[in-house]
């Protein structure tokens, strides 16, 4: 869960026993419905060959969906990645948090442009940070100035409770103290979990529920998400069947694949820690897109979107692409140890949403071949322009 120009980056770093494997990345599983999406499949090979031990791409045009999938979600075995398949989806959770944000302000509870001073005093300040220049637009637009922070499972983190969570209030207070600001508050864009811990505890303050239970509640279980969910401190399992995840790297037809490191959900919380499957995914988006989640004024506040690169943009927890053949799309990417996930839903139907299973590191990304794969599979279907 981190940023390139407005999108995910991340760095995670385990310390694990690892072991050579050689995999073949050329296995290559369809489930479709109609055309055999022969353009999205080639982009897809070429995004697993760079990216994980496998990856999976499900879509459709508002009349079919399909699945496809290359490499494998379980090291030295052929098992295709499924879309009906648990996975960590890393910041995608922002979307979540932010529609709850949005529910509240719908009710009266929260103003959009209030100083989060205003709901919690002292929560946001030292080290240069002043909670009542900082609003809650823009913590959910990251446009606060507050400086980025990823935490690292054992390297990056702030001191635990005695058994093994973590507190909101601690996350934020230590992800302040390594950060300074980088821009006054309203003058720049600077992705940042800390924006999103921070809604975690306006959440629970406005609701006095944890922050999980007010997502599932509020969000999950109205739309029965059956395979979606946000799991308390200390849950740490993935449901089965779940997706593998690894770390890793590729030397030539080398690759190294280790278990990714096990952390506790609440580490990355509000801004990071739910599971979901890519059925689900694409459902949530399409709900909310269709405006079954959020009134129309507040689902055109989430919607204005700050360019933040080229062809890109941010609004509050949304992210915008424009692919090749027109329109706007709209969704989240995430990315947490062991999982690298995007889905993107536009307002004629069509949606994608894909997942590999390796958060790829700094320096070999291939974020040419993502970009083409989320562009070819939500252009292959796309309605013919005049």
């Amino acid at each position: 869960m981190t940023t390139r120009n407005g999108t995910k980056l991340a760095s995670v770093i385990g310390a694990v026993c690892a072991t050579v494997l050689t995999l073949s990345s050329s296995a290559a599983h369809a489930a479709t419905a109609g055309s055999d999406h022969s353009g999205t499949l080639a982009a897809l090979k070429a995004f697993q060959a760079a990216a994980g031990p496998g990856a999976a791409v499900h879509a459709g045009n508002g009349s079919e969906s399909w699945t496809l999938s290359a490499g494998t979600g379980t090291i030295n075995a052929d098992r295709p990645v499924k879309a009906d398949e648990h996975i960590r989806i890393g910041s995608q959770t922002k979307t979540f948090t932010a529609v709850v944000v949005l529910q509240l302000a719908e009710e009266g509870r929260v103003s959009l442009d209030a100083p989060i001073d205003d709901y919690l005093p002292g929560v946001v300040t030292g080290n240069g940070y002043d909670g009542t220049r900082i609003t809650v637009r823009h913590l959910l637009q990251h446009t606060g100035g507050l400086g980025a922070y990823t935490p690292s499972p054992g390297l990056k983190t702030p001191p635990s409770n005695p058994d093994g969570t973590f507190s909101l209030s601690a996350v934020v207070r230590y992800a302040l103290d390594a950060s300074p600001p980088v821009s006054a508050p309203g003058e720049g864009f600077t992705y940042s979990n800390t924006d999103y811990y921070i809604l975690g505890m306006l959440i629970e303050k406005l609701t006095g529920q944890p922050v999980h239970k007010a997502v599932t509640e509020r969000v999950i279980e109205p739309l029965g998400l059956p395979h979606t969910l946000f799991p308390a401190p200390g849950d740490r399992a993935l449901p089965t069947p779940a997706v593998n995840g690894y770390h890793g790297v590729r030397v030539g037809s080398f690759y190294l694949w280790v278990p990714a490191v096990s952390y506790d959900p609440s580490l990355f919380s509000s801004a990071g820690a739910m599971i979901s499957t890519l059925e689900d995914l694409s459902a949530f988006y399409q709900a909310l897109a269709s405006g079954k989640v959020l009134n129309a004024k507040s689902l055109a506040e989430m919607r204005t979107a700050r360019q933040v690169g080229t062809g890109t943009g941010y609004g509050l927890g949304l992210q915008t692409f424009e692919p090749s053949c027109g329109g706007t799309a709209r969704g989240h990417s995430g990315g947490v140890p062991g999982y690298e996930t995007f889905t993107l839903t536009m307002d004629d139907g069509r949606y994608v949403s894909l997942v590999t299973n390796v958060l790829v590191q700094v320096g070999q990304r291939p974020d040419a071949q993502l970009r083409q794969l989320l562009d070819t599979a939500l252009c292959e279907d796309a309605p013919q322009r005049d």
